[in-house]
């Protein structure tokens, strides 16, 4: 079999000149990935990972060297103590409230859902808020008030819907902290100091957890009743309020990744900055945070871990109240004396921590996992043996070991993320965490506790527990290429700024390293794609080879797993796909190019609202339509359902009359249409790209595309295997041939 192609014509200068700027902008982002390579090491060190087991500097040193104060821990701190007043008080004062108010467990389990449920959604508004304006410090104080109030009215309840009301008012005051303490603790100290800070909060926080039953026992010894001890708290939480005043927020990745941006500036001498970001929205960020390896997994071991931590308190007052005859006061004390096993606990894992994580951040997950397996064997053992002081011991070395996942979870979550995303991921663990594992955990244990007593409720806690420890200790070898990468692309978009505010000239759609996948089936393999401003580009390649989902990962129809897609210099990876066209960026799909209900008419104007303020010259751009497609024309009333297969590709290339997009995407233009059809179709497409419009044309003919463009790339099993001028694709047989040949078997086969 002959196979003989016919060619383009040779390219002109001028094209030969076009082809050489293409491959100089190529050129400087291939600078972009060597520069990221010499600074990767030392982007490690900032974040606080070296590799080795240097020992960290003492907390003392670190934050003089930055000339930091403990004033963001301390007040934090304090907060997180006051927060957890009304909490533990509603914990341990389950049994009277149930008797005074008249209701039973189930309801007063179902109540704590509710303010779990409160509490996990209220991060999402709260990251939303702050997503472009630091100002985490001033939300802290608000929530702080608001909860300091819902405290102080629950002593006032007196039925079962006034006392869910101000349950979730402090629910939703509440949920500020897991949004906005810890990225704030994170960008207001150096990496060096962090977990040990992590470790410091989450002690203050346990100290609360001792505060706050003492204080529960010393006012039952006193004659308080519940509603009283909710008075007092109440009280006291407002009155630290004065102390709190003066924090400050010190502004996104103040230690982490501005300073990444800094050393790009720095290794070129270069210290001016772009401001004019594509910068994604909430939703873009959340739907950017679960394509995170990490970041999946952990959430779902969230979930598990909230099904134990959910009902465990709840569970655990009731077991205390009715299985060892502790009152208010013994219970207190009870609650005081794990707490401050737990203090003891982070207070000790601060420094071990932090040669953990400097070493290998993810090994920081495998203990925890560890840890949290441990916890909820211990659990069963406390339950199972007869000893009343062999249980109190064993339950507080099992709060001893679950305090130390917080700061684990929180710093592993926090250092892998851009920092104006840690809100976000931050909102997302308190959704898992509290919402999806606490929900679940309430329904699935109430119903155990139902018929097997809180004996079997308690002992069932071993099944999350040890779920959630093998999720865990699956995290850990995500956490340093998830690093990796967070750390490549802030040096990546640095760089790019550099270089476009230097006088640099990037091609105007640039795709690099590009992997995609369907599920578990990976179907683009580090693939490399660039299109200059105004160049028309053919994307060549048999069937299955990747070229329709390289389109969508551009259009944003689909997010690639690894890679960036960069439009006129700005990062638009995870972009969504009607931004995109707003951007300038349309496609259209082969065979699926109309809105086959609606008419002609309908579909040119559908295509207007993307005008915005030009949409007044919407029925002078409709005219053109008309002027070129005059089958159009007389078509202009009927379904676009109706049209014939070359009537709908003309109506579906109106839309870059109409749109005038920057770049158009076009797939399988000639597919099943006639000759004549396809000609009419290549004219109008030579008039698009000759106003300055930049096309890329997917085609399985490889005749009409090298008739088109000057420059072509071709794709096999998922990789590019060419990209160069057209004229140098003939000389390709091997190429060549997986096309003709696979269209020869097809034909033989039929």
């Amino acid at each position: 079999m002959t196979i003989a192609p016919p060619g383009p014509p040779l390219p002109s200068s001028g094209q030969t000149d076009h082809l050489a700027r293409v491959h100089e902008a190529e050129k400087l982002v291939d600078e972009v990935s060597e520069t990221r390579e010499q600074l990767r090491d030392d982007a490690r060190r900032t974040l606080g990972v070296t590799g080795d087991d240097s020992k960290p500097p003492p907390l003392r040193e670190a934050l003089k060297n930055e000339d930091v104060t403990v004033y963001p821990l301390f007040v934090l701190g304090l907060l997180s103590v006051v927060d957890t007043l009304q909490g533990y008080a509603f914990s341990t004062l389950t049994p009277e409230i149930s008797r005074t108010l008249g209701i039973g467990f189930g309801t007063i389990l179902l109540l704590g859902v509710v303010k779990g449920l409160a509490a996990a959604f209220a991060p999402l508004p709260m990251a939303a808020a702050v997503q472009r304006h630091p100002r985490r410090a001033l939300l802290c104080l608000i929530t702080a008030a608001a909860w300091a109030v819902a405290t102080l009215y629950t002593g006032f309840a007196t039925a079962t819907l006034g006392l869910a009301i101000v349950l979730i008012i402090d629910g939703l005051s509440s949920g500020s902290v897991s949004a906005l303490h810890q990225p704030l603790l994170i960008d207001s100290y150096p990496p060096q100091a962090r977990v040990r800070v992590f470790s410091y909060y989450g002690a203050l926080g346990a100290a609360g957890n001792v505060i706050a039953p003492l204080l529960v026992a010393l006012l039952a010894f006193l004659g308080f009743s519940w509603r009283g001890v909710f008075v007092v708290f109440g009280i006291i939480c407002l009155s630290v309020l004065p102390a709190t005043l003066k924090l400050r927020d010190p502004g996104f990745g103040k230690y982490d990744t501005q300073k990444l941006r800094a050393a790009v500036h720095e290794l070129h001498g270069d210290d001016s900055l772009a401001e004019d970001d594509v910068s994604l929205g909430f939703f873009e960020i959340v739907r950017r945070l679960l394509l995170i390896p990490t970041i999946k997994r952990l959430l779902v071991a969230f979930a598990v871990f909230g099904l134990l931590a959910a009902p465990y308190s709840t569970l655990l007052a009731f077991y205390l109240d009715e299985e060892l005859g502790f009152g208010p006061a013994q219970r207190g004390l009870f609650f005081a004396f794990t707490s401050a096993c737990a203090i003891v606990s982070l207070a000790l894992y601060g420094k071990r921590g932090e040669a953990l994580f400097r070493k290998n951040p993810g090994r920081v997950l495998e203990v925890a996992g560890i840890q949290l397996a441990i916890g909820g064997i211990l659990i069963v053992v406390a339950i199972a043996q007869p000893y009343t002081a062999v249980t109190i011991a064993l339950f507080a070395f099992t709060s001893a070991l679950l305090a130390i996942l917080g700061p684990a979870l929180g710093i592993t979550l926090l250092s892998i993320v851009p920092a104006q995303m840690r809100p976000h991921a931050a909102a997302l663990y308190g959704i898992f965490g509290a919402g999806v594992g606490g929900l679940a955990g309430a329904l699935l244990l109430g119903g155990v506790q139902s018929r097997y007593g809180l004996t079997g409720g308690l002992i069932s806690l071993l099944i999350p527990g040890v779920g959630g420890a093998l999720l865990l200790r699956s995290c850990g070898k995500y956490v340093q290429p998830d690093l990796d990468r967070m750390i490549g692309e802030v040096l990546e978009d640095e760089e790019i700024k550099r270089i476009t505010n230097g006088g640099g000239r990037l091609a105007m759609l640039s795709s690099r390293g590009i992997d995609f996948s369907y599920g578990q089936l990976q179907v683009l393999f580090d693939v490399d794609f660039t299109v200059d401003d105004g160049e028309m580009v053919a994307l060549l390649g048999t069937n299955g080879a990747g070229k329709s989902t390289l389109l969508k990962v551009i259009s944003g129809i689909g997010l690639p797993t690894k890679g960036s897609v960069r439009f006129r210099g700005q990062d638009i990876t995870y972009l969504d796909a009607e931004r995109r066209t707003r951007l300038g960026i349309t496609q259209i799909p082969g065979g699926r190019a109309v809105f086959g209900p609606l008419t002609v008419i309908e579909n040119l104007r559908s295509y207007g609202y993307s005008l915005g303020k030009d949409r007044r010259n919407l029925d002078g751009l409709i005219d053109d339509c008309f002027e070129a497609f005059p089958r159009l024309a007389e078509r202009r009333n009927s379904l676009a359902a109706t049209l014939s297969g070359g009537e709908q590709q003309m109506l579906g290339l109106s839309k870059a009359l109409v749109m005038k997009p920057r770049l158009l995407v076009i797939d399988e233009l000639s597919l099943g249409l006639a000759p004549i059809i396809v000609e009419q179709l290549l004219v109008m497409v030579r008039r698009i790209n000759a106003t300055g419009t930049a096309i890329v044309l997917v085609e399985q003919s490889v005749n009409i595309a090298l008739s088109l463009v000057e420059h072509a790339y071709f794709m096999e099993k998922g990789e590019m295997r060419f990209d160069g001028a057209a004229g140098e694709l003939l000389a390709r047989d091997d190429l060549l041939r997986a096309v003709f040949l696979e269209g020869a078997s097809k034909k033989d086969d039929a």
